[in-house]
């Protein structure tokens, strides 16, 4: 399969992307098509831009956060003090009544 089976390609253009992995890609656009500004690094994901002087640098990862870690942030400790003696109270009531606790 060539050109003479599917007819003329159109027209392309490449434009070189830098990450600050220092890494280049080069990527056929259409000459029609409007050029990002930036790109995806396919080699590492991070993103690229047009100026090999200043690329773009790397975001900054938040790290993981447990729900433990959520929920202290909405509450203070006195808080959390007050809602954990609301429910044990809650089921200490409910074990002198006879009910099953999973």
């Amino acid at each position: 399969m060539g050109e003479h089976e599917r007819g003329e390609t159109a027209p392309r253009q490449t434009v070189t992307y830098f990450c600050s992995q220092e890494h280049r890609s080069v990527i056929a656009f259409s000459v029609e098509a409007e050029v990002p500004g930036s790109w995806d690094c396919p080699k590492c994901g991070l993103p690229a831009s047009l100026d090999c002087e200043n690329p773009p640098p790397a975001p900054k990862i938040e790290p993981y956060k447990t729900h433990l870690a959520y929920v202290k942030e909405r509450r203070s400790d006195q808080e959390a003090a007050v809602i954990l003696d609301e429910a044990l109270s809650t089921l200490r009531s409910r074990r002198k009544s006879g009910d099953l606790i999973f």
